[in-house]
């Protein structure tokens, strides 16, 4: 089998490019022929390094590094996209039994979708956002700090002013939403969705493409070393960027309301804001070795209490695997993972039922006994690159039978669901 993964960058600088470069580097293993194909230039991860996996890049520059019209206008439609990544599936020594696609905003556009199509293999798309039906990907109103719940693209969705940057940039991105619905129009498409959530969310939302879902965990590397031991942590960790849909901001005033010292590894727009605050350390981006020795360290448990429907966090898994209990929000993906009293929280995401969380978690048996039952529930069932590997095989498999005509599922059908990995 020969699996084409298309991304935008070979280096995981957040979630989505380190579910593709570890879903190619877990299919290689398993004897996938896998061509990476990496849209922006730029150092590629050493996951990448299998004698199985060719990359090759397009040379693409980041859409929104262009500046006013011409970002705009690439990013609507970026024709020179289109052409490079034609260009590259033709030249490919072997035709793909399968394209997998992971990211397309940030330099490839709507513009590549009928290149996709048309290239003789059915395409795949994580959805590690709601880009695929909402302008602003997140399915967020920016403007209100609230989950949206418009229709995308209605008359009302046009006139909100949800955009993080502006209502110029918002009117760009309703044009790209228009162009991506048009491209994608009567072809047809896998989705992939890495919790339950986001299905129920994006079931609807997707009701105009010829789509069949499909549910697939993340896959979760496991820090290496021993358990964590929550128990002796003194603070409250949050791990990412430090935005309001996000709760940044949250964990900081319920930490301090629980009397725990908040610790941030990450940067963002609240960046200068948190270090003001008493009682908060913000060390900035590290790389993951440090993150898990400051979490083992110091994390009496992970916070994620994100206002937005965030669909599968890494770390929130990647923390529950290690042993730290992991306070979730209610809107998180994340919380279908998190048993309520058992291996952490899942509260709103608000200062009060944090805080009350957190206060619990003072109790040094509580930590302990939340955290040990997090690893061994994790244990149980890993959420490995190989299962990780083993599912998207399975997929492939079928879906590439049925593009050869063999007899379909019958589930096969638009809508339909087929949960590959069932949630744990």
């Amino acid at each position: 089998m020969h699996v084409v993964i298309l991304a935008e960058f070979a280096a995981a600088s957040g979630g989505a490019e380190k579910v593709a470069l570890e879903s190619a580097r877990g299919l290689a293993e398993a004897g996938v022929a896998v061509t990476y194909i990496q849209a922006i230039p730029g150092p590629a991860d050493p996951m990448l390094d299998h004698a199985g996996i060719r990359r090759i890049g397009l040379d693409l520059p980041d859409i929104w590094s262009l500046g006013g019209v011409r970002a705009a206008a690439a990013g609507i439609w970026h024709a020179a996209a289109a052409r490079r990544l034609a260009a590259s599936l033709a030249a490919l020594p072997a035709r793909p039994d399968i394209i997998h696609l992971h990211q397309w905003t940030r330099a490839l556009s709507p513009a590549v979708f009928p290149v996709l199509s048309k290239a003789g293999a059915p395409l795949v798309v994580t959805l590690h956002d709601y880009a695929l039906a909402c302008p602003n990907g997140v399915y967020y109103r920016f403007d209100r700090a609230e989950p949206c719940g418009l229709a995308p693209l209605s008359s009302a969705c046009l006139t909100a002013p949800c955009d993080p940057r502006s209502r110029a940039h918002k009117l760009v991105r309703v044009a790209r939403a228009a162009t991506l619905r048009h491209a994608l129009r009567g072809h047809p498409l896998h989705v992939v969705h890495v919790c339950d959530a986001s299905r129920r969310l994006l079931g609807d939302l997707l009701g105009g493409y010829a789509v069949t879902h499909h549910r697939i965990d993340n896959p979760v590397r496991v820090a290496e070393g021993p358990p964590a031991t929550p128990a002796s942590g003194d603070a409250i960790a949050y791990v990412g960027r430090l935005t309001r849909e996000k709760g940044a901001d949250l964990v900081a005033d319920a930490a301090r309301a629980a009397g725990l010292p908040a610790l941030f590894i990450g940067a963002g727009p609240l960046d200068a804001e948190l270090r003001a605050r008493p009682g908060v350390a913000v060390v900035g981006w590290q790389a993951p070795e440090a993150v898990w020795a400051m979490l083992r360290s110091r994390a009496r448990a992970l916070a994620a209490p994100s206002r937005w429907y965030e669909t599968g966090p890494l770390t929130v898994y990647e923390a529950l695997a290690a042993g730290i209990p992991v306070v979730a929000s209610d809107r998180s993906g994340a919380a279908e993972k998190v048993r309520h009293g058992q291996t952490g929280f899942v509260v709103a995401p608000a200062v009060a039922p944090l805080a009350e969380a957190f206060t619990a978690l003072r109790e040094d048996a509580c930590a302990r006994i939340l955290g040990a039952e997090a690893r061994r529930r994790f244990r149980a069932e890993p959420m490995t690159i190989g299962a990780h590997a083993a599912a998207l095989r399975s997929l492939y498999e079928r879906l590439a039978r049925i593009a050869l005509g063999a007899p379909q599922h019958p589930g096969d059908a638009p809508g339909a669901v087929h949960p590959e990995i069932e949630p744990a």
